[in-house]
């Protein structure tokens, strides 16, 4: 079997049954804030869309690339579709001209026969509304001689039905940087700010190595991270300065964490590098570049590589910043009212859970998201908000004008706006800006609404629990980390009072817990 990286969380995986394009990304994402790293622009995207498999495992805009998708890969290909609750994946997908899929149901392992053979595969399908967008996935190839599992971003709660399906896993993919906007767009002192950013980056390392740990694979790749910021405003983001606050550390950093606790079959890949693997036996790892110019890509000469590639991308940029909406214009209040409170209506466990008002800067003009009234609108004098966003009005206006279904994948994730809250997260806030579907808020609606059996119980360095975390229901067993009498669910890193099952991380989700 033969594994190509096309960048960041691709693949290219040959098999004797056929070929599988796995999450191809190349151009920008999230209003251009993020590009891939290294550059894979350069590769030839033709000859790797000639594929007979195509897998997206959700829409995050750096795994789903509808740019690319539509002017480069066979529409020919069978699509390997995971089991979600909504079908925006299989509806966007065949958008773009997609027309034959295999339908998959979650965690089952199927055999897939074409031309060239059969190949069996299994999907890990994960449906919370904290799982991408509305879904997050992980598939697994094998040929009946080597095994792969290709993670990507997902987060699986219970990998045994990988090990009782396929056995041993011979490659195994997945992220370990950061892809998300905490801590560093939130008006907190810069100490506290430099604190949880340190945190977080270990812990997001800790979280893939447990991972490693459970799927025992003989290689790893780390993969899925992390994105390139190019655009003079974000530059600061890249891991290029030493910074041990930054939460996208790149591959090496990783591959160094791996070879420190023990595990020295870590391979690193760039666009264009691939691998051949028989089993448990890698026979080659070739690179489009001598080793020490792919090494010095991630070290010494990362700050300098990042700049070239920023002056080779300006014009790129600068043609996606054309096509956003205009800063200027009419008040966005209506607009708000019309896209949003419909939104609000039928979604009363999210605006129940969310609780309060929320602040919205956009530009000269505030709007009010009153999400216990289930109205748009005005501020009053003098309100005071627990939750806040100033957000450049393009950016709004941009999503308005494209009834974009998520903020998340598009808003949020570019990094380019600013937060503040008093207290901890709010997992409804973020699921409500998600799901600006009918079919998708009625889903999460319901998913917050649904009842979890929480009965089986666990020990952990001295304190009796649910097994279940209270968050999305992860082993604790497997994720748990207990510190004094502070538990953390390394999964996400939520966060729990053991004294009194009290979250430190969002409201409500108490834990069932006591000492011995």
């Amino acid at each position: 079997m033969q594994v190509t990286s096309v960048g960041h969380a691709g693949f290219r995986i040959e098999t004797r049954a056929g070929s599988i394009l796995c999450d191809p990304w190349v151009n920008p994402a999230y209003f251009a804030s993020w590009f891939p790293f290294p550059d894979n622009s350069g590769l030839d995207w033709d000859a790797l869309g000639d594929c007979d498999y195509l897998y997206v495992s959700h829409l995050h805009k750096d795994h789903f690339d509808a740019k690319l998708l539509a002017k480069h890969v066979n529409k020919d290909a069978v699509v390997l579709l995971p089991e979600y609750p909504v079908p925006d994946l299989r509806d966007e997908l065949a958008k773009l001209g997609f027309h034959r899929f295999f339908e998959t149901t979650d965690s089952v392992k199927h055999r897939v026969s074409g031309p060239k053979g059969e190949l069996d595969i299994m999907i890990i399908a994960l449906r919370a509304p904290a799982d991408g967008p509305i879904g997050d996935s992980a598939l697994v190839v094998s040929d009946g001689d080597t095994t792969v599992f290709n993670m990507n971003d997902a987060r699986p709660v219970d990998l045994d039905v990988l090990h009782s399906a396929f056995g041993h896993v011979d490659v195994h993919m997945l992220q370990y940087s950061g892809a998300i906007w905490y801590p560093m767009v939130y008006d907190m002192p810069a100490r506290a700010k430099e604190a949880f950013g340190t945190q977080k980056r270990q812990r997001q390392m800790d979280r893939a190595r447990q991972y490693i740990a459970q799927v025992g694979a003989t290689w790893v790749i780390p993969s899925a991270g992390p994105p390139c910021f190019l655009d003079p405003e974000l530059r600061h983001l890249n891991d290029d300065h030493g910074d041990p606050a930054n939460i996208f550390p790149d591959q090496v950093v990783f591959l160094d964490q791996m070879r420190a606790h023990g595990h020295d079959r870590g391979l690193l890949m760039m666009p264009g590098s691939t691998a051949e693997f028989s089993g448990t036996q890698l026979h080659s790892l070739r690179h489009p570049l001598p080793t020490e110019q792919v090494e010095a890509i991630f070290t010494t000469a990362k700050a300098d590589y990042i700049a070239d590639y920023a002056a080779r991308m300006a014009p790129v940029l600068a043609a996606e910043k054309a096509h956003w909406a205009p800063a200027a214009g009419e008040s966005l209040l209506e607009p708000l009212r019309a896209a949003l409170e419909p939104i609000m209506l039928a979604s009363d466990e999210i605006c129940d859970g969310i609780g309060y008002p929320v602040e919205l800067r956009l530009g000269p003009q505030t709007v009010v998201l009153d999400f216990p009234k289930r109205t748009v609108r005005e501020p009053v004098p003098d309100e005071k908000f627990r939750y806040g966003f100033e957000i450049p009005p393009e950016l709004v206006r941009t999503v308005l004008r494209d009834n974009e279904p998520d903020w998340v994948n598009t808003i949020f994730l570019s990094t380019r706006f600013k937060a503040w809250r008093v207290g901890g997260y709010n997992e409804y806030l973020y699921t409500f800006f998600k799901c600006l579907t009918d079919e998708r808020i009625a889903y999460a609606d319901g998913w917050f609404a649904e009842t979890h059996d929480d009965t089986a119980s666990i020990t952990l360095d001295g304190w009796q629990m649910q097994r279940r975390c209270p968050h999305l229901k992860a082993d604790l067993s497997k994720f748990g980390v207990v510190e004094g009498n502070t538990l953390t669910c390394n999964l996400h890193g939520w966060q729990w009072n053991l004294e009194n099952g009290r979250c430190l991380t969002a409201r409500g989700h108490e834990l069932r817990c006591s000492r011995l």
